[in-house]
């Protein structure tokens, strides 16, 4: 992965803060701007949901800051932005069944830690601030493909926090002349996604379920439909925003593949991949889940030059061989 790089810049130039950056996409930000040689490369992590293994590796780099904190702290966003000129801002509770069960959180790490962030950054004028926006925004707006600028009603409280995250940075732009760049993502999947615990995305448990030769669990009819996005795709946009030389106002972009593909096609992708020939197990459909979504790109494409390099296809390739190797071979 990362064999082709995706800015122009001397990268050794600068610093730069991933906040979340022990999580799944946080750490491939880190190891993209490792690889290509940043001046200096911050992460601020709770372990909330992330994981030391994710970072370990990098732990001995000199040119690798740590620091164990949590964003619900002004002082510690404060902390972590001195000396900083890029911030991507990936540190935020995931998962649409986790805010049903406990929005309290969600909020007060998604909105508080998020304006916290915002505060920190605008006060130390950093270059540039991209952060995790979410497709869950678009709610219940029927319309394919999404368009930036046409959601509906939020279904979760999670994309209530996630919709704020976008109004709060908007707020911002206009008021302290500070723009942002949001990255709405549509289904991330890829190697170091978390398999284990009860918000586990549908991709690795699949991947998992497949390995095991088990039936995987479908939550529908099979028929709902994601634009399942590979995390190096993530990374090339979280790259290509922050290091965009001019940016008037706050934008929101989406960040996918553009493609549609349904639950019942993934698990015969997968079958197809691993020799695999097994029924899934259907039941009902989750509360506050979006029943199709499917993003245009156009945006995207268009402010930072973005074209995803991952289809589902070698996506799916890529991260099976990681599971395949890293997680099961070892049990």
């Amino acid at each position: 992965m990362y064999e082709t790089p995706y800015h122009s810049r001397d990268l050794s130039q600068y610093g730069f803060l991933v906040t979340g950056g022990a999580g799944f996409i946080g750490s491939h930000i880190v190891q993209y701007l490792l690889k290509y040689g940043a001046k200096k490369v911050r992460v601020l992590d709770n372990f909330s949901t992330g994981s030391f293994d994710n970072i370990s590796d990098y732990m001995n780099n000199p040119v690798f800051e740590f620091i164990e904190g949590d964003i619900r702290d002004l002082d510690t966003c404060h902390k972590a932005v001195n000396g900083i000129d890029f911030i991507s801002h990936q540190a935020a509770l995931g998962s649409v069944p986790r805010s049903i069960i406990d929005p309290i959180t969600s909020n007060e790490v998604n909105i508080n830690g998020f304006l916290n962030m915002l505060v920190a950054a605008r006060d130390i004028k950093v270059k540039r601030f991209v952060y995790a926006a979410s497709s869950s925004t678009y709610g219940d707006h029927p319309g394919l493909p999404k368009v930036e600028d046409k959601i509906g009603n939020p279904l979760s409280p999670y994309a209530v926090t996630k919709f704020v995250n976008e109004l709060y940075a908007s707020v911002f732009s206009k008021t302290y002349n500070f723009h942002t760049i949001g990255l709405r993502y549509f289904n991330v999947f890829g190697p170091r996604q978390n398999l284990r615990g009860p918000y586990a995305a549908v991709i690795p448990l699949f991947i998992e379920a497949a390995l095991k030769k088990e039936a995987p669990i479908i939550n529908g009819d099979g028929e709902t439909s994601r634009d399942f996005t590979f995390v190096e795709n993530a990374v090339q946009a979280n790259i290509k925003a922050m290091l965009l030389e001019h940016l008037d106002g706050h934008e929101v972009i989406n960040i996918a593949f553009g493609g549609c593909t349904t639950l019942n096609q993934l698990w015969a992708k997968l079958c197809q991949i691993t020799d695999t020939n097994i029924a899934p197990v259907y039941k009902s459909e989750r509360i506050g889940d979006v029943k199709h979504s499917l993003a245009d790109i156009s945006k995207a494409s268009s402010l930072i030059k973005y074209v995803p390099q991952y289809s589902i296809d070698s996506g799916l390739e890529t991260s099976y061989k990681w599971y395949r190797n890293e997680i099961f071979s070892k049990l």
